[in-house]
């Protein structure tokens, strides 16, 4: 469970919010304060007031692997497999450890054949499937993903879709402007200025955004 109680941040404002669901979508128009949202939640930054309770626990004390939208500003090491590798050898896990836990989080996104490449050498999206992998390594608790899907093409974000569906964290926070992606959450927040205007089930936001470009474009060729 989410529970977010007098949370203001910069431009973002949420009284009171419960969140009881595995996927959930974060959505709105640019600057409604979706990211901040999300880096108060993955710990990345501190509320100026309030409180953000994850797993009844504040962020910092969470495991989270974060996702963002530019990979390159994330990825600090030259070689795929040791950009993998980081968090288990900080948490100082064992070598063996380590390994199995790098090839089994890159068998998961696909990236096995890249373990031994320069980071400098993949193409974008080979360099969001490794981030992923980078972040998945250490099992997280909690998956918060801002954009990673903006610049993919179809199949490597449902390759990103299909790596967090089977990962074993408790929640995944996916703010995203594909409102397909959205409509295959398990709840969605809408939010706008800073404050979350809708939040529920898939149906119950979308029929409050009928009208809008949130609206997601399979729905409309269905109706």
């Amino acid at each position: 469970m989410i529970r977010i109680t007098n949370l203001r941040h910069r431009l973002v404002d949420i009284p009171d919010l419960t969140i009881d669901a595995r996927h959930i979508a974060v959505i709105g128009p640019n600057g409604s304060g979706k990211t901040t949202l999300l880096e108060v939640c993955s710990g990345i930054e501190e509320p100026r007031f309030g409180t953000v309770r994850i797993l009844g626990r504040p962020p910092s004390a969470v495991r989270i692997g974060w996702v963002g939208e530019f990979p390159d500003r994330t990825l600090l090491f030259s070689r795929v497999y040791d950009e993998i590798a980081s968090t288990p050898r900080f948490r100082g896990r064992s070598c063996q450890e380590t390994d199995e836990r790098v090839r089994a989080a890159a068998a998961l996104v696909g990236v096995s054949h890249l373990l031994d490449a320069k980071v400098s050498t993949l193409s974008g999206g080979e360099k969001a499937l490794v981030a992923l992998a980078a972040a998945g390594v250490d099992d997280p608790e909690v998956f918060i993903l801002d954009e990673v899907d903006s610049h993919l093409d179809a199949g490597t974000a449902g390759r990103v879709q299909r790596a967090v569906q089977k990962s074993r964290a408790a929640h995944v926070l996916w703010c995203t402007q594909s409102m397909d992606t959205a409509a295959r959450a398990d709840l969605i927040l809408f939010m706008e200025d800073g404050v979350v205007r809708h939040h529920g089930t898939p149906d119950e936001v979308f029929a409050k955004l009928e009208e809008t470009c949130f609206y997601p474009p399979l729905w409309r060729i269905r109706r």
